[in-house]
């Protein structure tokens, strides 16, 4: 490594949080800052972290999208056979980290997942591009496979398959909903001396906290 990464430092600038000024319901507050973010970071906006956990308690992480977002929670979508589907089905609790670069801007979510129902997954997929309808039933995700080529012949026998017909959503393929119990929203300030807002759902019934930074 040519850089020495210790050395790499960024001062955090935003607009102060200050509580009394923020909405009771957190979903609120975070349709907010997505609008901006949608703005700020173009279609990036919508890309959180997924956090999950395997059956011996290891974590693991990855990059999916925001696809839905209400006060019943917030949905992605994904293959069911997945790694990440195989782990949700074993421990049904998750955590999501948003990144905002250009706001200075975190927020973390925690909480139960449950699969959206077949009809919302069915109105998703129909709402994707062909392509990308062709690639749900491709992709036999995290499975191991030889090279490119094998996806590549895959692609095309599905092609000819679905040729002049609509393509239907596999059925190991559809929604999560991610219920949020914890929402804390970062944002960043001089001299690391952020603003970190937590909301925890006790009771169906949000309550405020302000974090040190």
């Amino acid at each position: 490594m040519t850089r020495n990464i210790a050395d790499i430092r960024r001062d955090y600038e935003g607009g102060r949080l200050d509580e009394t000024q923020l909405p009771d319901h957190p979903l609120a507050l975070f349709d907010d800052w997505l609008a901006l973010a949608l703005d700020a970071e173009g279609e990036d906006g919508n890309a959180m972290t997924l956090a999950t956990v395997d059956s011996q308690g290891r974590p693991h992480a990855r990059v999916v999208l925001l696809k839905a977002a209400d006060e019943q929670g917030l949905v992605f979508y994904s293959n069911y056979h997945s790694h990440k589907g195989s782990e949700l089905a074993n421990v049904p609790y998750a955590a999501l980290v948003f990144w905002w670069p250009s706001l200075s801007r975190q927020v973390r979510v925690e909480g139960p997942v449950e699969q959206v129902g077949e009809k919302e997954s069915d109105a998703y997929f129909a709402s994707r591009p062909r392509a990308s309808q062709l690639g749900a039933w491709v992709a036999t995700q995290s499975v191991v496979i030889p090279d490119r080529n094998w996806l590549e012949e895959r692609e095309a026998r599905f092609e000819q398959a679905y040729e002049g017909q609509e393509i239907p959503r596999p059925v190991h393929w559809g929604g999560y909903r991610l219920v949020p119990e914890m929402i804390e929203f970062w944002q960043g300030q001089p001299s690391r001396l952020h603003d970190r807002i937590r909301f925890e759902r006790r009771d169906d019934h949000w309550q405020r906290f302000r974090l040190a930074p």
